[in-house]
């Protein structure tokens, strides 16, 4: 059973900047390492959004509300999935929850969630 525990989240005022860190356990790091990631996001008034995802060849895809702000990485070694946001704005507040999963043909697809971490950004 996989779990993903998520840290960094708080607050910050806008055009600070924050970073998440998500990591997993209960996957070796051989699996983990031939897994798609992603980070998704979720405002009270929306739906659950994908923010960033990144495939096993590193290959990086971004909203683009978060192109250019945002940056998705992540380290097979610590199984471990980041989230480095710069430039925050007051939109930017939601529950970001980490994800572990796969790549179709149409794009990224959640198998396992983190437990949701909340950025708030003050204006």
């Amino acid at each position: 059973q996989m779990q993903l525990v998520e840290s960094g989240g708080g607050l910050v005022q806008a055009g600070g900047s924050l970073s998440l860190s998500c990591r997993a356990s209960g996957i070796t790091g051989l699996a983990f390492s031939f897994k798609a990631l992603a980070w998704y996001r979720q405002s009270p008034g929306k739906q659950r959004e994908l923010v960033a995802s990144i495939t096993k060849t590193d290959s990086r895809d971004y909203s683009d509300p978060v192109k250019g702000r945002f940056t998705i990485s992540r380290d097979n070694v610590k199984k471990t999935i980041y989230l480095q946001m710069i430039d925050l704005k007051p939109e930017d507040t939601a529950v970001y929850y980490c994800s572990v999963g796969g790549i179709s043909g149409v794009g990224y697809v959640p198998g396992s969630w983190g437990q949701g971490t909340q950025v708030t950004v003050s204006s």
